[in-house]
C-alpha cells in the first residue's frame, strides 16, 4: 500500500481533523506566495509594506500596497484544492481549517469551519472605533475612512510586528490537541507561531500528513509527505467513498 492510500486510510477513519493552509495552496490559484522564486516579498519590502510601523509612518503608501494586492486577488478564485477541503469539511463533523491566508479563497469556497489566523484583506478596521466590516470596493480612496467615526481604515489583517489573536490562538490549540489527523498544506513552515503547530498535534497524539511541493523545516517531524500541488492530491484523497460522519 501506497503513502497516498494510507493517507486516504486515515482521514477515512479519523472522526476529528485539522487542516493547516498556506500560500502553496492559493499560488495554484495565481497569487503569487511571499517567499517563492516569484514571490510578493522579493518585489516589495515586507517591512516597509506591511508592518505596524510602517502602516503608522506612511498610511498612504501601505494601503497603496494592500489596494494593489487586492486588485490582484480580485481576479482569481478558488481551485480544486479549496474544493476539496470544503468536501472534506462536510463529511466530518469535527473539523477545523486554519489558514495563514488572508485572500479569501477559503470562504469564498465554501468553508465554514475556518480560522484565518493572519486576517482577511476583504475586511477592514478602524484604528479609531475599532468598527470593522467587509469592504470589497476595490475603488477605494487612497486612505479609507471609517463610515461609522471618519477615523482612518486599516486593512484588518496582522501587520509584521503584531501578535496575533488570542481568541483565535486558542480555538487553534484546541482544534490541534484533539484532532486524530492534521493535514499541513502549502507552508514553507517558517512562520511563527503556525510552523509549530504539527507539533502541538503530534504531542497530543495526532498523525501527521504534510502536501507541499518541496520539503519544508519540519518535514521531518510528518509521518506522511506527500509532494505535490494540493490541487492534484487533496482530490484524489478526499475520495467520495470517504464515510460520513454521523
Amino acid at each position: 500500500m501506497g503513502d497516498m492510500e494510507k493517507v486516504r486510510d486515515l482521514i477515512e477513519e479519523a472522526d476529528a481533523v485539522c487542516v493547516l493552509t498556506g500560500a502553496g495552496i492559493s499560488a495554484e490559484s495565481g497569487i503569487p506566495t511571499f517567499r517563492g522564486k516569484d514571490g510578493l516579498w522579493r518585489k516589495k519590502d515586507p517591512t516597509r509594506l506591511a508592518s505596524i510601523d510602517a502602516f503608522m509612518a506612511n498610511p498612504e503608501e501601505v494601503w497603496e500596497f494592500y489596494h494593489w494586492r487586492r486588485r490582484l486577488i480580485s481576479k482569481v478564485t478558488y481551485n480544486r484544492g479549496h474544493s476539496a477541503l470544503v468536501e472534506l469539511e462536510r463529511k466530518k463533523q469535527d473539523f477545523t481549517l486554519i489558514t495563514q491566508n488572508v485572500d479569501g479563497l477559503h470562504s469564498e469556497a465554501g468553508s465554514r469551519n475556518l480560522i484565518e489566523i493572519h486576517g482577511n484583506i476583504w475586511w477592514v478596521r478602524c484604528i479609531e472605533c475599532g468598527e470593522r466590516y467587509e469592504e470589497r470596493d476595490l475603488e477605494l480612496p487612497p486612505l479609507p475612512r471609517c463610515g461609522h467615526c471618519g477615523g482612518l481604515l486599516r486593512p484588518d489583517v496582522v501587520f509584521f510586528g503584531e501578535s496575533l489573536n488570542r481568541e483565535l490562538l486558542d480555538r487553534c490549540y484546541q482544534a490541534l490537541t484533539s484532532c486524530e489527523v492534521m493535514l499541513v498544506i502549502g507552508t514553507s513552515s517558517n512562520v511563527q507561531p503556525a510552523a509549530s503547530f504539527s507539533l502541538v498535534a503530534k504531542e497530543a497524539g495526532a498523525s501527521l500528513v504534510e502536501i507541499n511541493l518541496e520539503p519544508t523545516p519540519y518535514s521531518r517531524y510528518m509521518d506522511y509527505n506527500l509532494f505535490g500541488k494540493a490541487g492534484d492530491i487533496l482530490p484524489m484523497l478526499v475520495a467520495e467513498n470517504i464515510k460520513e460522519d454521523n
